[in-house]
C-alpha cells in the first residue's frame, strides 16, 4: 500500500476523532490508529526497496554508458587504424579519431551525469517523504502517549466515584 495513502488515512482518523471538551485532547480509535501504523511498517520496506530498484537502474545505465564509450572507443579505433594506413588522410584520421573519442567521453559524462542527478533527485525526495511521514508518525504516537498518560493521571469525574 502507498504510504501517502496511509498517512492520509491516519491523519482522516485524527480528523474524525471527537474532541474532548474544553481541552485539546481527542478521543481516538486506538485499533485503526495501531492497524495503519503496521501497515506504514510493511509499507517503508517498499519504498526502500523501490529505493534500491532506482539504485540498480542508475547501476545499469551507468554500465550501459561505459559499454556505450568503450564501443565507441573501439569503432574509433578501427576507423583510426583504417585511416592512418591511407598515407593521403593521415591528418585527417588522426583528428577525425579524436572527435570520435571526445564525443564518446562527452556522451558517457552526459549519460552519468544524467543518471547520477535522476538517482539523487529520486532518492531525495524518497528520503523528504520519509522524513515526512516519519515526523507523522512519531507526532502520531506522541499525541497517544500523550493523551494515555492524562487519562492515567487524572482523576475520575465526581460522578462515576458514587456509581
Amino acid at each position: 500500500m502507498d504510504i501517502q495513502h496511509l498517512v492520509d488515512r491516519l491523519e482522516e482518523v485524527f480528523n474524525n476523532s471527537l474532541r474532548v471538551p474544553l481541552s485539546a485532547y481527542l478521543l481516538i480509535n486506538e485499533d485503526q490508529i495501531f492497524s495503519i501504523i503496521d501497515q506504514m511498517r510493511v509499507a517503508v520496506p517498499e519504498e526502500v526497496k523501490r529505493a534500491n530498484r532506482i539504485e540498480a537502474e542508475k547501476e545499469r545505465i551507468l554500465a550501459q554508458a561505459h559499454e556505450e564509450a568503450n564501443r565507441i572507443r573501439e569503432l574509433a579505433k578501427q576507423e583510426a587504424s583504417e585511416l592512418v594506413r591511407r598515407d593521403s588522410v593521415l591528418m585527417a584520421a588522426q583528428q577525425r579519431s579524436d572527435n570520435i573519442l571526445e564525443r564518446g567521453r562527452r556522451e558517457a559524462d552526459v549519460l552519468r551525469q544524467d543518471a547520477d542527478a535522476y538517482v539523487v533527485e529520486v532518492l531525495t525526495r524518497l528520503e523528504e517523504d520519509l522524513l515526512r511521514y516519519l515526523s507523522v508518525v512519531r507526532n502520531g504516537l506522541d499525541k497517544v502517549s500523550v493523551e494515555q498518560q492524562t487519562a492515567v493521571s487524572q482523576p475520575a469525574p465526581a460522578e462515576q466515584l458514587v456509581e
